[in-house]
């Protein structure tokens, strides 16, 4: 078997109010080697976003074994947290959360300032150049279509070469033909660079184009499909 990129064991998490109490993962197992590409697939509400979310390092299990990259996040100060997040693992989300008063660009290199790194501006430019966006370079948001909103998002998360791409529900603001064309670039990310992705999804069709489809239901996963390596149909 291949090094691993995430190792999950028992993991569960939990949600506590004044009234009520929502178990979102109920101990969770679950291997993804580097060099994957995945799908968490099911309803709303099935623990797909709690997931990315600990993956992610942007929540902590309330127990369980977690590894990310061979590291338990789990004993990590928020610091050390956040240089994993920033370093390791780019997010794209359904909303694509560009600042609107940065070009494309300049939305690229925030995570370089993030993470006080060099601005490499060769970098950046190359990255858009990668994602199809060379020509849109010092365009704004609001000057952009919604799949070239998320080709920028994708480009801003893959800035500081992080090991890991999480992507949750990143078509979802898209048409069919943009969620389509997203796909065929993570899959090429993905053969290219090795890099390893994760994405939670509704859409069943581009869900099966992946290595591996995981369908979590109230928590739990009910189903672990290898499919293998697909053709990017």
């Amino acid at each position: 078997m291949r090094e691993l990129a995430v190792k999950v064991s028992k993991l569960k998490k939990e949600y506590s109010s004044a009234s009520q109490k929502l178990i979102a993962l109920k101990e969770v197992d679950l291997k993804i080697e580097k060099g994957e590409f995945v799908t968490i697939m099911g309803p709303s509400g099935a623990g797909k976003t709690t997931f990315l979310n600990l993956v992610g390092c942007l929540d902590r299990p309330t127990s369980g074994k977690l590894d990310i990259l061979g590291c338990d996040p789990t004993e990590f100060n928020e610091e050390k947290l956040s240089r994993i997040r920033v370093e390791e693992i780019g997010f794209v989300f359904e909303d694509f959360f560009l600042i609107s008063f940065l070009n494309a660009l300049e939305n690229v290199q925030l995570p370089l300032i993030f993470a006080r790194n060099y601005i490499n501006n060769d970098r950046s430019r190359d990255l858009l150049k990668r994602v199809g966006l060379d020509h849109r370079l010092t365009h704004f948001p609001n000057e952009l279509s919604g799949g070239e909103l998320q080709r920028v998002a994708v480009a801003r998360a893959l800035a500081n070469n992080p090991e890991i791409l999480l992507a949750d529900e990143p078509t979802g603001n898209l048409d069919t033909k943009n969620a389509q064309e997203l796909f065929s670039l993570f899959r090429n990310l993905n053969r290219e660079e090795g890099l390893t992705i994760v994405v939670a999804t509704h859409n069943i069709k581009l869900g099966y184009s992946t290595d591996r489809v995981i369908h979590l239901n109230d928590g739990k996963i009910e189903k672990d499909e290898r499919l293998g390596k697909q053709d990017g149909r």
